[in-house]
């Protein structure tokens, strides 16, 4: 062939092949074992159907060393299949891990749809109870005929291994995902529609969601509910206290609440200088490092918007060795006090505590850094923010109480997302201040309803103010809303000079 000729058929070849709704890529050149795979029906799937028009495009022979195929493992798969017709066991193994779609050729996932709707009504999986199901419902010739549910069996020698080859299939359909998200994405960035900051988030999610655990459909059934009910209850009654969830560190509070549990959006409001900030960084605390309350660590992430990261450290040492913040600031120390720090920060040292003083730092960047926090090796159990009217949303709002709005929803849709309790410090407006009382009510949350609404529970953090008061040292943890629980207040210490509120005294 001359160098004309070859240019001529590499200018009249696709530049990139097809990609189709599910990823699909099919590959150039006459096909062989891809289209004897794929079944007889080109209308079955989009692949099917993108490889047709592949086809009639490229008839000759030979494919471009530079084509790429999508992963995929058809030995696996068949492997997967003849397993599951062998032996229920196997397809009891498999169904929790794999779905239809998970497969890479059409046909194949016509024959795992077939067996999983057998196994759901009690009937056999076999080659013959498989083979009537595709005949009664006209889905033999999409399945590749009757025979090649013998072809399948044949295949594999033993359905012991129906994990291990359903795993293999597991890994090369997150592989496609990921091409198909990387495809959105780049499509994303040409059209240059909107603006960046909303785009890297919307990238964020596509990647999470193709590699998120998404083999499982996002309804179950009210037995599965009832199972997962359940197992917490005897989670409960073995922990002894009856809590389920992660401890606040403040005893009578987890009383009422049975501990901040994931998928809760917690609304912690005060007024300015009643101690928000202190409040936040005990919680944190409990959960990240522990205490009397509870042993167990939980990874925290704390954001805050007005404390930089050495004033939070020094706070934590403080409440921990329980040494004065003026000590501390000063470096007055005395000899037991530095034995002191040096024994509480080799406690607190390897604490699963994250701090972000990044200043002006908007929704995207939260949800972006508390996503790859959870997907990391050691995962995310508490976020925590300080606080809420201090986030900036990148972008022009129509109105202050509008941006707030949005905010609240969108950490509600983060707890949700990523199972995890998230704490959100708010401020209140000063109509408790024109009271004679003084005391908060969750209609004082400045600037936005929908603080209210969203919350799962609202602590309101009230401390009397006075020399002469004779509750001085005492603060009250208000839990105006629950819910799925009682409301009440709570009476703690507070101690300030620590940088601490803890449970009162038992006498």
């Amino acid at each position: 062939m001359t160098d004309s000729t070859a240019d001529s058929s590499a200018a009249q070849a696709p530049a990139h092949p097809p990609i189709s709704d599910d990823g699909y890529i099919p590959p150039s050149g006459g096909y062989d074992e891809h289209a004897d795979m794929l079944g007889s029906d080109v209308a079955l799937s989009d692949r099917a159907a993108a490889l047709s028009a592949w086809n009639t495009l490229n008839s000759g022979p030979a494919r471009h060393p530079g084509d790429r195929i999508p992963p995929h493992d058809i030995l696996a798969e068949q492997s997967v299949l003849g397993a599951m017709l062998m032996s229920p066991d196997a397809v009891a193994e498999v169904i929790s891990k794999l779905r239809g779609s998970d497969f890479y050729v059409p046909k194949h996932e016509v024959i795992y749809n077939a067996i999983l709707s057998g196994y759901s009504n009690g009937e056999p999986t076999d080659v013959v109870s498989i083979g009537n199901h595709l005949v009664k419902h006209g889905l033999t010739q999409k399945a590749g005929g009757v025979e090649y549910l013998h072809e399948l069996t044949s295949a594999v020698p033993t359905a012991s291994n129906a994990e291990y080859y359903a795993e293999i299939v597991d890994e090369k359909s997150i592989l496609r995902r990921l091409v198909l998200a990387g495809t959105r994405i780049a499509q994303m960035g040409y059209a240059e529609q909107g603006e960046a900051k909303d785009l890297l988030n919307l990238a964020q999610v596509e990647i999470y969601q193709a590699t998120g655990s998404d083999s499982a459909d996002d309804y179950v059934t009210l037995k599965d509910a009832v199972n997962e009910a359940l197992e917490e209850i005897e989670r409960a009654a073995e922990h002894g206290d009856g809590m389920r969830g992660i401890s606040s560190g403040f005893r009578e509070l987890d009383e009422l609440t049975n501990g901040f549990t994931g998928g809760q959006m917690v609304i912690v409001a005060a007024r300015p200088a009643m101690g928000k900030s202190t409040l936040a960084l005990d919680i944190a605390r409990a959960a990240a490092i522990g205490g009397n309350r509870s042993s167990k660590q939980h990874p925290t992430i704390f954001f805050s918007l007005e404390m930089g990261s050495t004033e939070i450290a020094t706070r934590l040492i403080a409440a921990q060795a329980e040494i004065p913040m003026n000590l501390l600031k000063t470096g007055q120390l005395e000899q037991h006090d530095w034995q002191k720090v040096a024994h509480t920060i080799a406690e607190i040292d390897s604490a699963p505590l994250y701090i972000d003083d990044s200043p002006n730092i908007t929704m995207v960047e939260i949800r972006a850094k508390c996503r790859r926090l959870s997907r990391s090796e050691t995962g995310l159990g508490m976020v925590v923010i300080d606080y809420l009217q201090l986030l900036s949303s990148g972008k022009k709002a129509e109105s202050r109480q509008q941006e707030v709005s949005e905010f609240s929803r969108s950490l509600k849709l983060l707890a949700k997302e990523l199972n995890v309790p998230v704490i959100a410090l708010a401020q209140l407006n000063r109509a408790s201040e024109q009271r004679s009382d003084k005391k908060p009510h969750m209609s004082d949350l400045r600037e936005s309803g929908s603080l209210e609404q969203d919350a799962d529970m609202v602590i309101l953090l009230h401390r009397e103010f006075g020399q002469e008061n004779p509750r001085q040292g005492e603060a009250d943890l208000i839990l105006a809303k629950q819910r799925n629980g009682p409301t009440g207040t709570v009476t703690v210490a507070f101690q300030g000079h620590f940088s601490r509120f803890r449970d009162m005294a038992a006498n």
